[in-house]
């Protein structure tokens, strides 16, 4: 018969071995999608890199950080890996939003995010509604270059805003279907984490 140690040794090997699992992330998911997910820093200027085109109309209950009903805004925005704005860049984003509440919170977002990552370049387009309040997800609606046919969605949140420059979050959830995954060269079961930024 074995010792008693020996199995609490066993069993303390087996937990840990079956958290590492748990906690690595895996390039497939249960329903045969390719996935990525990272984070990068979006670094904005009020008129340097964001413009207000067209001045929209004040409505009813508007706070004062809030924009006028029908403002329309587009951003050239550096993509860096941390929230210093001296960090690495590894991408641009592009977009055009407009304000569609009367209380100025919700926009309309359309933008493309150019990426030159490690493993990954090409851009993602996202479609959606953003909350000047809540984080809310904005959906990917496609892609090109190593993003061709990606789906999935960014979750943008405000880190800091010290007039006139502020920096968000953007946590990006990205999902390849298995038919396409396996046409290009990065499907390797290569880690999708952070790393690849």
């Amino acid at each position: 018969m074995a010792h008693p140690a020996l199995h609490h040794y066993v069993l303390a090997i087996l937990l840990l071995a079956l958290s590492f699992m748990a906690t690595s992330t895996s390039t497939h998911n249960r329903r045969g999608l390719k996935s990525l997910h990272f984070t990068l820093y979006q670094q904005e200027t009020i008129n340097k890199t964001v413009y207000l085109i067209v001045k929209g109309v004040t409505g009813p209950d508007v706070s004062p950080s809030a924009s006028p009903f029908g403002s329309m805004f587009v951003n050239h925005d550096l993509l860096t890996i941390s929230p210093n704005s001296s960090s690495k860049v590894v991408g641009v984003a592009e977009a055009v939003s407009i304000t569609c509440s009367l209380d100025g919170l919700t926009t309309v977002v359309m933008g493309k995010i150019t990426l030159e990552l490690k493993h990954y370049k090409g851009s993602v387009s996202v479609l959606g509604t953003a909350n000047d309040i809540k984080v809310i997800d904005l959906p990917v609606v496609g892609g090109t270059g190593d993003f061709m046919f990606v789906q999935g969605y960014i979750k943008p949140s405000l880190v800091t805003f010290e007039n006139p420059n502020s920096v968000y979050k953007i946590e990006f959830h990205l999902y390849w279907p298995s038919y396409v995954a396996n046409h290009f060269s990065h499907s390797t079961d290569r880690s999708s984490t952070s790393n690849d930024v």
